[in-house]
């Protein structure tokens, strides 16, 4: 053990002849264990909302989706086939979207129609996961020829038109037949088979499924689809395959993966998580003024100390790293508490899950926790940092002490 380290050891744990120096020690080390146990926590918690919303997303979208310029897209086997062979691409499915409207013997509401494949789609999208009913429904036989082909509707929107499984709804689309008497919209008897339970409002309120050959017929655009739905090995190489999907199949195809689809969502949340850091970073400064304060009293308690030791020798660079070392000390033991109690109160919430949640606002019951390895370091170099700054400057005075005025009066 080196001179420095050993003199700031016995300066840290010796007793004090002010109690009060002693205290403001221990307030310093608690603060900065509060603060990085608040840090700790609010980002994990974060950071389970975050993982949580984007696996709802996911559960209910692609990573990638293709479209064409031209709108309809008619060649569609072709681009499936051309994207399977793009790295990191695990299944394709194509769909068709639109917008519908549709009407019950309870109520009317406007809705999005998504035209699928099930089998195919069931390969890209976790959809059964989220629904309560058969995927495989959709386009299994009705028993009857001439019964109304199946439909899953969103459970905020089953509920808004008074409907439940077995029952029947009109499908009426606003880009109709040309008739003599003008342009008449289009309407269609589907008989509800599933209800999607996504958790996310806005999908649960807006989106139904048909079978792709219904909404083609119904929607009058023959062979043609909106475009292919892509699932990925990766869901963060999402950006770099689409970008290559792009490059691969040309003009007038594009492509555009989740994040771009969600990026205010996501910016959202990211920019939220950031502003938590800085505010609860406050505490942290809190206590990094208490180590500065603590230490300015440590010097003039162990003034005639440090003149002794300049006397023996004591380089001015050595009383420096002294009162560093021992502010260091303070930082690195409240950041290693901090941690311990960041990971005892997060496994807590994800064992106990005691913090309830209103699950029709939040759309979950539990707080949801994550804890990030790479938040964990950037919060104890960032905790450990500010308390080696709050050393500078009561090692400096200490290093600028006189021993001849120090020894003076003694």
């Amino acid at each position: 053990m080196n001179f420095e380290l050993f003199v700031s050891l016995r300066y840290l744990f010796a007793k004090r002849r002010q109690t009060f120096i002693s205290l403001i020690t221990l307030i310093s080390i608690a603060g900065v264990a509060v603060g990085v146990t608040a840090l700790i926590v609010v980002l994990a918690v974060m950071n389970g909302f975050q993982e949580d919303l984007r696996n709802r997303i996911l559960g209910v979208t692609s990573h990638v989706v293709v479209g064409s310029l031209t709108g309809a897209m008619n060649n569609y086997p072709d681009v499936i086939a051309k994207v399977e062979k793009e790295p990191g691409v695990v299944a394709a499915a194509p769909f068709v979207y639109s917008q519908v409207m549709l009407t019950s013997g309870r109520g009317i509401s406007g809705a999005i129609l998504r035209g699928i494949d099930p089998l195919s789609a069931s390969k890209v999208i976790r959809l059964q996961e989220n629904m309560i009913g058969n995927l495989a429904d959709l386009s299994s036989p009705r028993g009857d020829a001439d019964a109304p082909p199946a439909i899953i509707l969103g459970s905020e929107l089953a509920g808004n038109l008074g409907v439940r499984t077995g029952d029947w709804v009109t499908m009426i689309s606003p880009t109709g037949r040309l008739t003599p008497m003008g342009q008449t919209p289009k309407s269609k008897l589907f008989q509800v088979v599933g209800m999607l339970q996504s958790g996310m409002y806005e999908y649960d309120n807006t989106l139904v499924y048909v079978d792709l050959p219904a909404a083609q017929q119904f929607l009058g655009i023959g062979d043609t689809v909106t475009g292919v739905e892509i699932r990925l090995q990766d869901i963060y190489e999402a950006a770099k395959v689409s970008e290559s999907l792009r490059e691969r199949l040309g003009a007038p195809y594009w492509a555009r993966d989740w994040m771009q689809m969600n990026r205010s969502l996501f910016s959202a949340l990211k920019l939220e998580k950031v502003v938590m850091f800085v505010i609860l970073t406050l505490i942290i400064l809190v206590a990094a003024f208490n180590i500065v304060s603590s230490l300015i009293m440590l010097v003039m308690e162990k003034g005639r100390d440090i003149a002794i030791l300049k006397a023996m020798g004591a380089t001015t660079a050595s009383i420096r790293k002294i009162f560093v070392l021992e502010g260091l000390m303070i930082g690195v033991s409240g950041t290693i508490l901090g941690l311990l109690g960041g990971f005892g109160l997060c496994g807590i919430l994800e064992r106990y899950k005691f913090i309830d949640l209103p699950p029709g606002i939040y759309h979950i019951s539990k707080l949801p926790v994550k804890i990030e390895g790479s938040d964990v370091a950037f919060i104890a170099l960032a905790a450990i940092m500010i308390s080696l700054i709050a050393t500078l400057y009561p090692s400096r005075q200490a290093a600028k002490l006189d021993p001849a005025e120090a020894l003076r009066y003694e």
